[in-house]
């Protein structure tokens, strides 16, 4: 099972979500900003290093709003997602296709991966929870 961390940085009452590149395996459908966690690494330190690789942004690590498991035909996920708040910069698309600050009521506009519908149920549900 592959260990994956990521980011509910909100901004007023929109949080932030990125385009896959096209050239990846879910190219070009929307997530939230994070990736694996690397040995030895502690999901909150694989956390602020992949906003810092990602979005060249400091992040501020908070409570976790949410952990999935899901399978795809390629590889298992165990997802845990953070609150997060940005700290020092200001959201850039270094790895992302593209960036956008989105509200619970736009989720239905974007192609979600698979493993983060629970998540955005729970943010239809509860909004910032």
């Amino acid at each position: 099972m592959t260990e994956v961390v990521a980011a509910l940085i909100w901004e007023g009452d929109r949080f932030l979500i990125g385009q896959r590149s096209e050239h990846k395996a879910r190219g070009l459908l929307w997530e939230f900003v994070g990736g694996k966690t690397e040995p030895g690494e502690s999901k909150e330190q694989a956390l602020i290093r992949e906003c810092r690789e990602e979005l060249d942004v400091e992040i501020q690590v908070g409570d976790v709003f949410l952990e999935v498991t899901h399978e795809y035909t390629d590889l298992t996920v165990h997802l845990t997602l953070f609150h997060a708040s940005i700290v020092r910069g200001i959201p850039q698309k270094l790895e992302h296709q593209d960036l956008r600050w989105i509200t619970p009521q736009e989720i239905e506009n974007y192609a979600f991966c698979p493993a983060d519908q629970v998540i955005l149920d729970k943010l239809r549900r509860e909004g910032k929870g």
